[in-house]
């Protein structure tokens, strides 16, 4: 359907909070190392999080790897610096939405590498720094599942 890839997440809570989205809409999740923090089923059960949730979230030891091993149709990346809203864009089934570490965002080389076109945007007020993580991979992820008709869901 779509793939959802976090670039270095770096907090624990916002990466669990993705990964119960991911499980609930279907959407293939993909964490790009190195992660800040460290996952394994203690902390998973920590924060909520149960085995069938998290067994379907593949991880890669870098960018290239991903991009090697996983088909993807059209890269977008969700930058404060992107020049095209989210909800312009006519999502495919096969889209890979691409959301960089919390503390910097995706590198300038990064949103280079794509068309300008690909580098989106969530609207805010001007003096705004950024959304929250998993925040903006909610509104992006339904935003692309509703334009798709919410395939899957009952």
């Amino acid at each position: 359907m779509l793939n959802i890839v976090l670039f270095e997440p770096e907090i624990p809570p916002n990466t669990g909070n993705i990964i119960r989205l991911s499980a609930n809409t279907g959407l293939s999740l993909h964490l790009i190392e190195p992660l800040g923090f460290e996952l394994d089923n203690k902390r998973l059960r920590r924060a909520g999080l149960d085995y069938a949730e998290w067994e379907k979230v593949k991880i890669h030891a870098n960018w290239s790897e991903f991009v090697k091993n996983e088909a993807t149709e059209r890269i977008f990346a969700i930058s404060t610096k992107g020049s095209v809203c989210y909800s312009d864009i006519k999502f495919r089934t096969g889209d890979t939405l691409v959301f960089g570490p919390e503390t910097r965002g995706l590198s300038k080389e990064f949103r280079e590498a794509l068309p300008s076109d690909h580098v989106l945007r969530v609207p805010m007020k001007p003096a705004s720094r950024s959304l929250n993580l998993s925040n903006t991979v909610a509104l992006v992820a339904y935003e692309a599942w509703r334009q798709l008709d919410f395939q899957g869901a009952i």
